[in-house]
This record gives structure tokens, C-alpha cells and sequence, in this order.
């Protein structure tokens, strides 16, 4: 009887290329806890293909209920594998489901071309008799199966467990640890908020340019090619040290009208005593201080400065130019452990622990003032009171006037709680939304469902809106480099 392997197409399970392709590629046997450990595992293998057996599949399904971050990775897992088999039929199951080239999230790596097989029939175990273990056997004896059945790909079960690898080399089958384990960045998903200009940008957009102030901000209108793919408000810069910064305020066809940012990198122009100390935090800062914009998206990771550019922009249009009557912070309760549980007091000081970041950023804003403790104290007594704490619990039919407010840790929203907040504002109100979609806390909320990516995708485009995503840390070296390397 003929021996059926992956690379036969006759057999179950198998692909479509030849033996002598074949053998330049691996097939990865995937464990579970890789899968609980990182949900986006199965996109990380480049030209490689990927194999998930079914007892992995039934682990999956009794890990699936929870809070916990390996429940909710659980979770995720289970919507790209049901996103990957929509619309495809047995036969295409056996020949291996494409993995999806458009996934951005690989970080430097080829993207993902190989295949994804499922355990579709039983596989011969070659296990010695009484070797103990479970499911961990299960997952063995697939292994060695698939490399008798295999013999022109390498066969590599890829576990987070160590003692099952050890047992996996004593039989001889080749186990690797998982190494690609970085998650989903905000950039990997959405819309970044601005745009690098091509390097031949004024040859091929400057033939019908016009240029004019008024007061004192420069315009220039702009005809070409590129202009078809800009959205109002998207902050556009030359990627030199003389190059451009500006901001897309209207778009016609292939005409733009550009307005140059203001440059709150110097002292000059500092917003309460904060000065931007990049690219992306100046064209934040020029959002949240813009009278036109109703709601700004703030997105990136830990230590870019969202909270503290949204809450000097915030205090400078409150106290100084009198434009809101005062800032509202608020945030949804969702604790990154265990629950400390109930909270005595009234509703700002309930709200008041999960407000560190609002203390940590007063810190900021206020070690600055003269007068010593005296003079920091009756600051700080000022700004706590033109700065109120509220619940997102009891937003359901209040209408905010004339308020600045800032919605921190926006990612942990779903969309309904965004609308019903966003719902909220009345006349010559702003909203500055900060988050970062990697740190998801909500229980079912993955980076695509949150509440925040479904306001930055809707408000795209619309001419009283900005987005901006942050990707340099300023916080300090340590947190920078943790940022990039954890």
C-alpha cells in the first residue's frame, strides 16, 4: 500500500507542491500553549507551513472561558481560524488553507505564504507502549507520524514546554521553543494619521502650487497623484531635516490645500510649559489645539506621552485662552490582575485609583512652578479644580457643554460604549481618545472590535476630526527599551 504524505496531492492533508520544493520547507506542529501564549502564532512561519492537530483544537475549546490573558488569546485564535475557513469546502481543507499574505503584524519578517493544515484523519502513533503523558503524547505520536509520512519536509513541533520538548527529543523528534512572540502593534492594524511625502513631491505636485497666509498660518494648494489617497486632517512631512510638516485641511479630487503645523518643539511656542519632542508628538499637539477639531484619536505605546500632551493641550485651552470651562478624565475600570474589589467613598474618589496617570502627569506639568511647595501646592489645588474625575458608568444621558474631555485607556471600549460617550458631547465640546491596542484588558475585545478602532476607521476623513499614531517612547531609556524588546 502506497505511504500518503503532505507532499502527495492525492493525500488528505496535502499540498500542491513538489517533493523537491518541499524539502527547502518545514512543517511547524504547533502546541497549545504556543497558540495561548501568542493568538497571532500561526502568521509567524514566512514561507513555511503549519500544522495543528486536533487535540490542540479540543485544548483550545476548554481554555476558551475566562478573564485571563490566556482565554482571551484562546479566544482570538478561534475567530482567525473561523475567519481563514469561511467559504471553503473539505477538499480545500485537506489541500491546507493559504495563510493570509496581507498580515502586516511580522515585524521585519517575510510574510506569511505557507499553508495551514488541520489533523482532517487519524495518524498512526509510533509511541513506545506505556509511555505516560495525555495529551502530550497525542500530540507526539501525530508528530512522528507526520515525519514518517514525510520524508522530504522537516517536521518541527514548536511547545512553550519545556519537559515536553525533552521528551521530544528523546524520541528523536526535532522540538524548538516559540521565539516570535511580539503582538499586534497599532500600526499594524490602523491607520497611522500621517504620511511621508514621496521624495519628488514638489516636481510632480508643485507645476499649479499656490501659496498664502492668513494671520499667521501658511497654505499652499497642491495638485497630483498622491493627493487621491490623503484624508482631511492626515499630517503629512518631508522626510528631511529642512523637509515640510503639515496638515491636510481640504481635498478635491486630486487638489489639496495644505496648512503648515505650527513648530511646538521650541519654547516659544510650548504648551504649558510641554514642549513636542518629535515629529509625531508636534502634529498631537497641533490636533488637540486646533478649535476646528471636535475629536482627536492619541494611539501608541507605553511612554509616548498621549496623557500628558492631551491633559497640557487640555489645561492651556481651559485656564489660559478660557475656551472650555473645565477638563472631565475618565476611563473605563478594567483592571490589568485581580480585582482589589469594592472601593469606599463618592464617585471621584472611587475613580481616583484608576487616575494614577492623571496624578503621575499633574507631577509634570507642575514641578516646573515657581514659589516653591507653597506656590506648587495652590497650582495643584487650581488645577484639581478645573479638573473633574467621572465614571463612564453614569454618562447615560448627560450632556457635556463646553468640555474638554479626555477618554485614557480608550482601547478597552467596545464600540457601543465609545458611541454612547462620544454621543455625549454638546456644543463646544472636544474629545481626545488615547489608547494603545496592544494592552487590551476587555474580556472579548480584540485589537479589531475595540471601541477605539472602530472610532479611528468611522471618524476617517471627516473634515472635524484628527488622528495621529505615536511610536517613539519618551519616557526614559529603561521604558524604551523595555517597550521594544518585552
Amino acid at each position: 500500500m502506497k505511504r500518503r504524505s503532505l507532499s502527495d496531492p492525492s493525500s488528505s492533508g496535502a499540498a500542491s507542491a513538489s517533493p523537491k520544493t518541499r524539502a527547502a520547507r518545514r512543517l511547524f506542529v504547533l502546541d497549545t500553549n504556543v497558540l495561548m501564549h501568542d493568538p497571532t502564532a500561526i502568521f509567524r512561519f514566512e514561507e513555511h507551513d503549519v500544522f495543528l492537530p486536533m487535540v490542540v483544537l479540543e485544548e483550545l475549546d476548554a481554555h476558551k472561558k475566562g478573564l485571563s490573558e490566556q482565554s482571551r488569546n484562546v479566544r482570538q485564535v478561534s475567530r482567525f481560524l473561523d475567519d481563514m475557513m469561511r467559504g471553503v469546502d473539505k477538499e480545500q481543507i485537506d489541500r491546507g488553507l493559504p495563510l493570509p499574505s496581507g498580515y502586516t503584524g511580522n515585524h521585519g519578517k517575510k510574510p506569511s505564504t505557507g499553508r495551514l493544515f488541520f489533523q482532517t484523519r487519524e495518524l498512526s502513533s509510533a509511541l513506545p507502549h506505556g509511555l505516560p503523558g495525555g495529551s502530550d503524547n497525542a500530540i507526539l505520536g501525530q508528530t512522528l507520524a507526520l515525519q514518517r509520512e514525510n520524508p522530504d519536509a522537516r517536521v518541527v513541533l514548536v511547545s512553550k514546554d519545556i519537559n515536553l520538548r525533552i521528551k521530544a527529543a528523546v524520541l528523536g523528534v526535532h522540538a524548538e521553543d516559540y521565539y516570535s512572540d511580539k503582538t499586534l502593534e497599532d500600526t499594524d492594524v490602523l491607520y497611522s494619521g500621517m504620511t511621508a511625502l514621496p521624495a519628488n513631491f514638489w516636481e510632480s505636485h508643485g507645476k499649479d502650487m499656490r501659496s498664502w497666509k492668513e494671520g499667521d498660518r501658511t497654505y499652499y494648494e497642491v495638485t497630483g497623484p498622491s493627493v487621491r489617497e490623503w484624508q482631511t486632517n492626515q499630517c503629512v512631512y518631508e522626510d528631511s531635516p529642512e523637509g515640510i510638516e503639515a496638515i491636510v485641511r481640504k481635498v478635491e479630487g486630486d487638489r489639496a490645500t495644505l496648512e503648515l503645523t505650527r513648530d511646538y518643539r521650541s519654547d516659544r511656542h510650548s504648551v504649558w510649559g510641554i514642549t513636542a519632542r518629535n515629529r509625531e508628538q508636534n502634529f498631537a499637539l497641533n490636533l488637540l489645539m486646533d478649535p476646528e477639531i471636535d475629536i482627536v484619536t492619541v494611539l501608541g505605546p507605553a511612554g509616548t506621552g498621549k496623557t500628558l500632551l492631551a491633559l497640557a493641550a487640555g489645561l492651556m485651552q481651559t485656564l489660559e485662552t478660557n475656551r472650555f470651562v473645565e477638563i472631565i478624565m475618565t476611563r473605563v475600570t478594567i483592571p490589568l490582575g485581580e480585582d482589589i474589589g469594592f472601593l469606599p467613598g463618592t464617585e471621584e474618589e472611587k475613580m481616583e485609583p484608576w487616575m494614577g496617570a492623571l496624578m503621575d502627569n499633574l507631577e509634570v506639568l507642575t514641578q516646573s512652578q515657581e514659589g516653591g511647595n507653597w506656590g506648587r501646592a495652590a497650582t495643584n489645588d487650581l488645577l484639581r479644580n478645573r479638573i473633574k474625575i467621572r465614571s463612564l458608568n453614569f454618562m447615560r444621558g448627560r450632556t457635556f457643554l463646553n468640555r474638554y474631555i479626555i477618554l485614557d485607556e480608550a482601547q478597552n471600549l467596545t464600540p457601543k460604549q465609545m458611541k454612547a460617550l462620544i454621543t455625549r458631547a454638546g456644543p463646544g465640546t472636544k474629545l481626545a481618545c488615547l489608547g494603545n491596542i496592544a494592552q487590551i484588558d476587555t474580556p472579548y475585545l480584540t485589537e479589531m472590535s475595540s471601541g477605539l478602532t472602530y472610532s479611528v476607521n468611522r471618524f476617517r476623513g471627516w473634515p472635524h476630526s484628527g488622528h495621529i499614531t505615536l511610536t517613539r517612547g519618551e519616557r526614559s531609556r529603561l521604558a524604551d527599551f523595555a517597550s521594544d524588546m518585552l
